[in-house]
């Protein structure tokens, strides 16, 4: 890449917004699978009770449905980035794009 082309796109408002946008959506998915996954962990070192506890009459614990939260969780959050990677990031870029040529 040409030096004069990469300042032309790092002056671009429309890539600033970018940056913006990703970087704060990332750091708040991020702050987010943080809490969900430690707060697991913490959970089982400080208070097994509650995850060894059966629903119902079954063999079934809080554990494993918690567990479970925790998976799907973290493939719902990633699917909602690539998602919003797929809108709204792919059209700032396309007019960064754009804008560069």
């Amino acid at each position: 890449m040409d030096l004069e082309l990469a300042n032309k796109i790092r002056s671009s408002a429309a890539y600033r917004e970018l940056v913006r946008k990703r970087s704060r959506l990332g750091w708040t998915l991020t702050a987010l699978v943080l809490i969900v996954y430690y707060g697991y962990v913490l959970l089982i070192a400080f208070n097994k009770d509650v995850l060894s506890a059966k629903l119902g009459a079954g063999v079934t614990t809080w554990g494993m449905p918690i567990g479970l939260f925790v998976i799907v969780f973290t493939v719902a959050i990633t699917g909602f980035y690539v998602r919003r990677a797929n809108s709204a990031y792919d059209e700032l870029t396309d007019q960064i794009k754009r804008e560069a040529v």
